[in-house]
């Protein structure tokens, strides 16, 4: 996981979330804590870390470091949960399966804390299994921590209670373990109170997310199970034969009543939940994804004793059939599979290496806007998360004039800075006789209504009184030059014809 993580890390620019994320952690803690009483408390806690971070050296490979390190961690952990649950094969195949994930390579690139979350909340999942199987008061605390500290890092890690909880049923768990893991559980929704409060604001930030579909579930699954056809359907097969030991004895905690709860709860409350206000997006539930691979892990250890049984009654009855193979080599049997899938994966895997990838390349735009720009020029972004762009690669829009641009960012605690309202934008605008414009694409071009009348006012007066010059697009951002259009030259009226002079009176 280490190695796929590293693999392609500096990709040569940020995409707007991490920008967002490399911006926050450059600040100040009391310019962080001014932002967050406006946006992204959710990520309150990360920006805290990114400040330290980022501290050692700013830049975008620095910024990833901490998810990279987190996937490798993820992927232990998963390990370990296959091994405690079941034995070290299963664990050794879980681990090696969570890190030729594509999802899971991709997020462990990104400069955001998902990868993060799935490290902690897997964490809390072992945490979990130790405290249900020792039966002790004491080993339920620890998993509180974690789990806290997990969901004051993205406050949707709750939702693996549910998934904890489904599984504590499936084990038909004694009284005592249901009353250790409640308290538990009671400290972590108590501690994250003041965080739904304050998010709960900002809801705002989400009202772009939409409604999820069957398509949505459908397209999850094949995240977790591997996006690539071959790959997808036999892990789909294992997965199921995993199933199997869903249920064990009473008070057992079986490897699948652990990582069936831990797929399917909480992708499945949160899309449930958007049905009424949609909150969904697939890396809110990235922690999720390690069940999958346990689940196929255990369907293959399962599928092999299943084999070997049947083997071995041949055997009785031929004996001149060869010894079944030994352990060691049915182990690396399962590596040498999990390192096929990798391959049949491998060009998803490159493909989102490249910075075309991401929704946006702020720093491919970054080079265009200094290539293309003159020192003194005015600039004018459109949305004003267009500005993005110049906050995370100030180098290449030095010496440009941000037109509407009143206060900036950190000074203002938001994320974009503050910009001036409608009025004045028509008049700033009023005296420039040239000016870049970076937009989002669909926005300029006329696909996407503005949200904001600082947005409409921006719009009107490029479209009525410049027009644009040739276009460069990165990634859905376009880098313009707009132009004032001519005045028209004033034809003076045709002169109305003079009315006839009487002729003068004769002399008398």
């Amino acid at each position: 996981m280490l190695a796929v993580g590293l693999w392609g890390l500096d990709r040569g620019g940020m995409w707007r979330d991490e920008a967002v994320s490399f911006q926050a952690g450059r600040r100040t803690v009391p310019q962080i804590w001014l932002l967050l009483h406006d946006v992204d408390a959710v990520h309150g806690l990360y920006y805290l870390l990114m400040h330290a971070v980022l501290a050692v050296h700013p830049g975008e490979v620095v910024l990833r470091l901490p998810s990279v390190c987190a996937a490798a961690l993820t992927a232990a952990l998963v390990a370990a949960l296959g091994t405690r649950l079941v034995r070290p094969r299963v664990g050794l195949w879980a681990g090696l399966l969570y890190a030729v994930a594509p999802m899971a390579g991709h997020y462990a690139q990104e400069g955001r804390s998902y990868a993060l979350v799935a490290a902690g909340a897997t964490g809390a999942t072992l945490l979990f299994v130790r405290a249900a199987q020792d039966g002790s008061r004491g080993g339920w605390w620890p998993y509180g921590a974690v789990l806290g500290l997990t969901c004051w890092l993205h406050e949707f890690a709750v939702l693996l209670l549910c998934a904890h909880a489904g599984s504590l049923a499936l084990a038909r768990a004694g009284a005592r373990v249901w009353r250790g893991w409640a308290c538990a559980a009671g400290g972590v929704v108590l501690s994250l109170l003041p965080m739904v409060c304050v998010s709960r604001r900002q809801s705002a930030q989400v009202a772009w997310l939409r409604t999820p579909t069957a398509d949505t579930a459908q397209g999850l699954l094949r995240a977790f199970l591997g996006p690539a056809d071959g790959v997808f359907g036999v892990c789909l097969v294992l997965a199921l034969i995993g199933l199997a030991g869903v249920v064990g004895r009473r008070g057992e905690v079986t490897l699948a009543g652990v990582a069936l709860p831990l797929t399917v709860v909480p992708p499945a409350v949160l899309m449930l939940a958007s049905q009424v206000s949609p909150l969904y997006v697939d890396r809110y539930v990235l922690y999720a994804l390690g069940g999958a691979p346990l689940l196929v892990a255990a369907g293959a250890g399962r599928l092999a004793r299943a084999v070997r049984r049947l083997y071995d009654g041949v055997r009785d009855r031929h004996a001149r059939l060869p010894s079944p193979p030994r352990p060691p080599l049915l182990t690396l049997a399962g590596v040498l599979a999990v390192a096929l899938a990798f391959l049949q994966q491998l060009p998803l895997l490159r493909a989102d290496r490249d910075p075309g990838a991401r929704p946006d390349d702020l720093g491919a735009v970054s080079r265009v806007v200094a290539r293309e720009s003159g020192p003194g020029d005015p600039v004018v972004f459109l949305p004003a998360d267009a500005r993005n762009a110049a906050l995370t690669y100030p180098r290449a829009f030095r010496g440009l004039r941000d037109v509407v641009l009143v206060e900036g960012a950190a000074r203002s605690g938001t994320l974009y800075g503050r910009e001036a309202g409608p009025g004045e934008v028509r008049r700033r605008l009023a005296r420039l006789d040239r000016v870049w414009v970076v937009a989002d694409h669909d926005l300029a071009a006329g696909r996407w209504i503005p949200r904001t009348p600082v947005e409409e006012a921006k719009l009107a007066v490029l479209r009525r009184d410049f027009t644009g010059q040739e276009e460069t697009l990165r990634n859905g951002t376009a880098v313009r030059l707009y132009v004032r259009n001519p005045l028209p030259v004033a034809v003076s009226p045709p002169r109305a014809p003079l009315p006839p002079v009487p002729p003068r009176p004769a002399r008398s």
